[in-house]
């Protein structure tokens, strides 16, 4: 390494190099920032607004969409501006302060997640205690426990980072920062990093899924007891909208870390990242105005409101 010129910024290929291209994704992503941003702040304000929102599911999925707006503000500005620049650069700080954060944020929304699965399985499996349990104090110290697991997750993924040398290539082909294409261009040993990532992978993004899994396993099964099919269909309904969101979250953020690299995989992994990065904090909202009758009553009558 004493030969070779170490590398201070990345260049960021993109999704296409085509000019003409370019135009018509800034274009689509742009739509997609300011639908994700227009419908994580109308559902917040809903839930602020309105009385009968105040309560601990609407709680948590008002904490979802403000943890969505931080997420998506990760990659996509800096995509954008990509998008219509020539100069395609991120400066290493910059690269690990993207990955920082982009960890921050998933963090919080996968801990989120579990305590919104967790509400749901008070509700609905052990509703006579459900006042008790699920108290404002309690639903708070929720909240604040997954911003600090997603702190401690940002951590301990971007800490090792700062100790990489890079000296091959500064090429990623990729529109944003991701672990698994840095760590292909750094001249260090990566054996600690990649150790490290599967470590946090399993300790932060396995145990929030097993908390997950476990709530419905018994809210499935309690649903199942409920002798009326209508009955049956209410009760589903009140978390088919949080299942939909935890399948797709989790489903393509693991595919996308825990398959091995390789060079064949380059669009495979864009298009699976857009999906956990870009598509999913803009379908939240979506997602939960579709399935929920008060988030959608309470949408409407705000719109006639505007109008």
């Amino acid at each position: 390494m004493g030969n070779q010129t170490l590398i201070n910024e990345f260049i960021l290929l993109g999704l296409s190099n085509d000019p003409r291209l370019q135009i018509f994704l800034f274009v689509v992503f742009l739509i997609i920032y300011a639908l994700t941003l227009l419908g994580n702040l109308v559902i917040m304000l809903v839930i602020r607004s309105k009385a009968g929102l105040h309560t601990p599911m609407f709680f948590f999925l008002g904490h979802l969409a403000f943890v969505d707006i931080c997420y998506s503000s990760v990659t996509l500005p800096k995509m954008l501006g990509n998008l219509v620049t020539m100069q395609k650069t991120i400066s290493r700080e910059g690269c690990i302060a993207q990955i920082f954060f982009f960890f921050q944020t998933a963090g919080a929304e996968v801990f989120i997640l579990a305590a919104m699965a967790y509400d749901r399985y008070v509700a609905i499996c052990d509703p006579l205690h459900y006042i008790i349990v699920m108290k404002t104090e309690i639903c708070k110290q929720l909240v604040g426990g997954a911003w600090i697991m997603g702190f401690l997750n940002a951590l301990m993924n971007a800490l090792p980072l700062s100790n990489l040398q890079f000296c091959r290539n500064n090429t990623l082909s990729h529109y944003s920062c991701e672990i698994p294409s840095l760590l292909l261009l750094s001249c260090s040993d990566t054996l600690t990093n990649y150790v490290v990532l599967l470590a946090s992978i399993f300790l932060f993004g396995l145990t929030s899924f097993i908390l997950t899994l476990i709530s419905y396993i018994y809210i499935i099964s309690t649903i199942m007891k409920i002798r009326s099919a209508e009955g049956r269909r209410k009760a589903f309904s009140t978390c088919s909208s949080h299942l939909i969101v935890v399948v797709l979250f989790y489903g393509t953020g693991y595919f996308r870390y825990l398959r091995p690299n390789t060079s064949s995989s380059i669009v495979l992994d864009q298009l699976v990242s857009i999906q956990y990065t870009i598509s999913a904090p803009m379908l939240n909202p979506i997602i939960y105005s579709l399935n929920t009758k008060e988030v959608k009553e309470s949408i409407k009558k705000l719109l006639k409101k505007i109008c």
